[in-house]
């Protein structure tokens, strides 16, 4: 009898510990794409989700500024309805139910949205003095919230 031919085994073995290694890496690197496909698909919900929240906060926001509005827009007609009519007082009155009038539908009309936007464009046209203001307001905040010995 001769002894079986093991030359060939030890290739063989190397060739199958390959074969295994590289099926190994596939599965690994299939199994990492659909984590990081679930993890993105997750992620996607979570940014959906928190812009309709933001969306529906904006939409809640601008219709409480559009009543508040419609409310300062009727204190103006109160005035206009129950203010002096002739003289001086009625002309006093007269201009600051215009002035309430306006704010209220400018409330109305702009809501909270608008108002940012106008905001925005005021400060991009006046940067100075919207530095000067805003250092004005932080110094009256420090000094109303500093406490006093």
């Amino acid at each position: 009898m001769s002894a079986p031919n093991t030359a060939n085994r030890p290739g063989e073995v190397a060739d199958k510990a390959k074969d295994l290694a590289h099926d190994a890496a596939d599965k690994a690197r299939n199994l990492a794409e659909k984590v990081t496909d679930t993890a993105k698909a997750a992620a996607g919900a979570v940014v959906d989700k928190a812009k309709d929240v933001a969306g529906a906060t904006g939409r809640m926001a601008d219709n409480a500024t559009a009543a508040v509005g419609s409310g300062v827009e009727s204190v103006g007609h109160k005035v206009r309805e129950y203010g002096p009519k002739e003289g001086f007082m009625g002309t006093a009155a007269t201009k600051v139910a215009e002035t309430i009038e306006g704010a209220g539908r400018y409330l109305k009309d702009e809501k909270l949205s608008g108002m940012a936007s106008d905001v925005t464009d005021m400060i991009k046209r006046n940067p100075l003095p919207a530095v000067l203001i805003g250092i004005g307001l932080g110094f009256l905040l420090a000094r109303a919230t500093s406490s006093r010995s």
